[in-house]
């Protein structure tokens, strides 16, 4: 199967990648980076992901442009939701390009993460891709967390440490005194 692969970082794309590669699947990633905040971060992480991407000969479509204000514009007033309208938008983006590419499925480094909701992610996976005529490929990656954490590490890959919004930056830095 040729699947198009969303990819938040190179760390989460460890185990991932090397898993439907193993079962056969042929992958392409793609880096969405509207949702990484700051800027510098969203640099440091498609640095890390490059670098990655080409030490095992991955090809990986990287998002044009960098829609902050998009981004921070859907999210107001709807800050308790906002996971679920990332995902949906990373997932309908990853989907519309691998209906142009013609790929056979698509799927998530989100499923990778034990931090991350599942339930709306495949939900959401599946509904972009039954609208978009491309399936959603689901497979539960968390299996290999720290299989992936390990390997991250030893690769001396940057490792960031919170989902990659600026509110997700707040819920993992401040805390009230």
């Amino acid at each position: 199967m040729k699947l198009l692969l969303h990819i938040c970082c190179g760390p989460c794309a460890i185990y991932p990648v090397s898993t439907l590669r193993a079962a056969g699947h042929t992958v392409m990633g793609y880096f969405y980076k509207n949702n990484i905040h700051p800027y510098t971060e969203c640099l440091k992480r498609q640095k890390t992901l490059e670098d990655y991407a080409q030490s095992i000969d991955l090809n990986v479509i990287y998002q044009d442009g960098y829609d902050l204000e998009g981004f921070l514009q859907n999210m107001v007033f709807r800050e308790k939701t906002r996971c679920s309208i990332c995902y949906h938008d990373r997932l309908l983006s990853t989907a519309k390009i691998a209906k142009k590419g013609k790929f056979d499925a698509f799927s998530t480094t989100l499923l990778y993460s034990k931090f991350q909701k599942h339930d709306p992610i495949r939900s959401l996976g599946e509904s972009v891709g039954k609208k978009q005529g491309v399936p959603f490929y689901y497979e539960d990656f968390r299996t290999g967390w720290k299989q992936g954490i390990a390997v991250s590490k030893a690769l001396g890959m940057y490792r960031q440490q919170y989902c990659g919004c600026i509110y997700s930056e707040k819920d993992r830095y401040f805390h009230k005194p």
